[in-house]
């Protein structure tokens, strides 16, 4: 009898690993897959992003909101290429797609989306700052 339990006790812990090992399996892939195309994903601090701009030169600054969003206030210099105007067609504003490319929007959300779509589109060295919202240079009215 004893026999018989020490036996089904150690069956049940190696199923339970098993099981274990393919879900946990099964989740490094998931998430492998969704980061693929963000392998190269960078996001910085709007202050990070206020430092290269005082220090570098041949950089390109997009606001991804609307064209609405854009009029109201925008930082010094930056382009407006609204997020839902980024597909599959050529972008005429970039086309450079070695150079320093440094996106923001709102809140952060909509960058986050443009950088990950531009990367796609082969652009290499793209950033995320985030959101106007925590931006504290100058803005454009």
């Amino acid at each position: 009898m004893k026999k018989n339990i020490m036996f089904i006790t150690i069956l049940i812990l190696m199923l339970t690993t098993v099981v274990l090992f393919s879900v946990i399996k099964k989740k490094s892939v998931k998430i492998s897959e969704e980061n693929s195309s963000t392998e190269i994903y960078r996001k910085i601090t709007s202050e990070e992003a206020a430092q290269i701009m005082a220090n570098e030169k041949n950089y390109i600054i997009v606001d991804v909101r609307t064209q609405n969003e854009y009029m109201e206030g925008h930082i010094p210099n930056a382009v407006s290429i609204p997020l839902n105007t980024i597909g599959d067609s050529e972008i005429r504003e970039l086309p450079d797609k070695n150079q320093l490319i440094m996106v923001y929007c709102r809140s952060g959300s909509r960058s986050r989306q443009a950088v990950l779509k531009l990367i796609k589109k082969g652009y290499t060295n793209v950033i995320d700052f985030g959101g106007i919202n925590s931006w504290t240079g100058e803005i454009i009215k």
